[in-house]
């Protein structure tokens, strides 16, 4: 059986270090590996659009921008289909038919729907779009036979359905889908990345992210304001690690070789962590060394970014190549869907001929 991977992101704006380290990096690792025989990364508009369709052209906007991450971070059209989900309707088509093997109910437990409906206050009205989404996910998964699924730990419960409904499905109408396994960040600390602010998660709202795309000046003004230990007011008070920001990114970003070429009075970011709990460091430079590190990884972006918004025609034609591939791929597994379930009426000679027979049968009684 092949190895495939299918994964992706809302184009609901710039993409950020949250989803730097929670994925991006690791689909570029993934890609360069060798171990999988086929990699989709899908823009979802048509999931974006779930909640913002009174604001379209935001998602149109969008998308370009997610293009232009994808690529800066590495990811390669040679060797990843990079497509847009509104561009394969057959997606949506396997999204019916899933519909009808989960319930209400399920979608209601699913802890990541919670969350979402909760955030957004869709207590009292919930877009059926929206809340079919996890369903829509299963079909996006399943469209390409992945086997693979790398996204943070908040998407586990997703997965999880997709799991269910392909059960149901193979039990009902034989086996014909694959379940996928998740692959969570293999750095805990990239498991979720908090906001500059200390903020749980970096959110666009709140204003709490680094972007990608976000200029050298951009990034030191958000690096020398991120929230510390407030209890740390002298130089010489022992510091505290936990909720202390500047000290959870060094632990999603820093190498040992970043103290050789930035700090070499330290060997490794324990001996930064113990010099600073018992005392006798200052948090500017903790935020300094950071701004050194998060630079190095986002200069090769910048670099690739520039190349690619001065090319913008050549970025729509990779994502309508990109499309066209992941259309076919998608085409296969519905047609093979349809068949199990018994739809497939024009395609089936057997049907027409059985039919034609019990007819003319009849008509001799």
């Amino acid at each position: 059986m092949e190895k495939i991977i299918l994964t992706g992101d809302r184009p609901t704006g710039r993409l950020h270090l949250g989803h730097y380290v929670g994925s991006l990096r690791r689909r570029v690792e993934l890609q360069n590996s060798g171990e999988f025989d086929k990699i989709y990364v899908m823009i979802a508009d048509a999931q974006a659009l779930t909640d913002n369709a009174d604001n379209p052209e935001k998602v149109r906007q969008n998308v370009i921008e997610v293009a232009l991450d994808y690529l800066s971070v590495g990811i390669d059209p040679t060797k990843t289909t990079i497509f847009i989900q509104s561009q394969v309707p057959e997606l949506t088509e396997l999204a019916f038919y899933y519909m009808n093997l989960v319930t209400v109910s399920r979608v209601q437990r699913n802890p990541t729907v919670k969350t979402e409906i909760k955030m957004r206050n869709f207590e009292q009205s919930i877009p059926v779009g929206f809340f079919c989404y996890p369903v829509s996910q299963a079909s996006d998964i399943t469209a390409f036979k992945a086997t693979t699924v790398p996204v943070g730990e908040d998407q586990a419960p997703m997965i999880e359905l997709t799991r269910e409904i392909v059960a149901r499905f193979n039990n009902i109408y034989g086996p014909t889908l694959i379940e996928p396994e998740i692959l969570l960040p293999d750095n805990a600390a990239c498991l979720r990345l908090p906001g500059t602010d200390g903020k749980a998660k970096m959110s666009k709202s709140l204003g709490n992210c680094i972007y990608l795309s976000d200029t050298p000046k951009e990034v030191a003004k958000k690096v020398k304001s991120m929230y510390t230990d407030p209890l740390h007011l002298n130089i010489n008070d022992p510091g505290h690690l936990e909720g202390n920001t500047p000290f959870i990114y060094l632990d999603a970003f820093s190498r040992p070789e970043h103290f050789e070429k930035y700090l070499p009075e330290y060997k490794s970011l324990d001996e930064l962590k113990d010099h600073y709990t018992r005392g006798g460091l200052g948090d500017g430079t903790v935020k300094k060394l950071l701004l050194n590190i998060i630079e190095e990884e986002l200069q090769p972006l910048r670099e690739r970014r520039a190349y690619y918004e001065q090319h913008i025609p050549e970025v729509y034609d990779i994502l309508k190549k990109g499309s066209e591939t992941a259309r076919e791929a998608a085409g296969k597994t519905l047609d093979e869907v349809r068949r199990a379930m018994k739809i497939d009426y024009f395609d089936d000679p057997e049907l027409i001929a059985e039919q034609a027979a019990r007819f003319a049968a009849q008509a001799k009684k």
